[in-house]
């Protein structure tokens, strides 16, 4: 009778390890296939052009110049019409990000900043120039890195920016709804995200 008690007990024993093995086994596998798909998601994401813009505008250009000391003065002016193409950019290939896979969580540890590239077309109109002060490649290197600069501060100034972080929150949010659905926790650095109002107001 001991004989076959202590059979059973030991029956017992090997059936509860291999099913806590077992369970184990299928909880890594689960574990591995969760991340392997999160690490999917996030190498899906590629260059994105999160907004575009279109700026208007006319200058006026004039420049002096002294000769004979201050004897004479003469003046070089141009009128420039400006019309440019802006994009905004976030490269979220360059994305650096942490999976660990113990405690279900995906940790965004830095966005790269955005790219802001400006594609100004420039037309010259009403161009004088003496001939002791003529138009040359300085004139229009200045003309074209003036444009630009105007062009940024405007930029700043106008809702693209804004527009492109709305953009690249939305962007965001597929990973929060893939590791929310995986049960998973979403962090940006060490701030969890739990919900979209939370991951808006992340600091880039």
């Amino acid at each position: 009778m001991r004989k076959i008690l202590f059979g059973v007990i030991i029956t017992l024993i090997v059936l509860f390890t291999f099913k806590y093995c077992g369970d184990k086994r299928e909880d890594k596998i689960v574990l591995q296939e969760n991340s392997a798909l999160i690490q999917q998601q996030i190498n899906n994401v590629g260059k994105l052009i999160v907004t575009e813009g279109h700026f208007s505008e006319v200058f006026n250009y004039k420049s002096s110049k002294d000769i004979f000391g201050d004897l004479l003065s003469v003046e070089k002016k141009a009128l420039v019409v400006v019309n440019a193409e802006v994009t905004i950019a976030f490269d979220l290939s360059k994305i650096e990000f942490e999976i660990d896979e113990v405690n279900k969580t995906l940790t965004i540890l830095s966005i790269p900043e955005e790219e802001i590239k400006i594609n100004p077309d420039l037309e010259y109109y009403d161009v004088q120039a003496d001939y002791f002060n003529p138009f040359e490649a300085k004139d229009y290197n200045d003309i074209k890195n003036t444009v630009k600069a105007t062009l940024l501060r405007k930029i700043e100034a106008s809702d693209l920016k804004k527009n492109a972080k709305n953009r690249l929150i939305s962007e965001l949010s597929k990973f929060y709804i893939l590791t929310n659905s995986l049960g998973w926790t979403l962090q940006y650095n060490e701030t969890p995200i739990f919900n979209y109002e939370s991951l808006k107001g992340i600091k880039l």
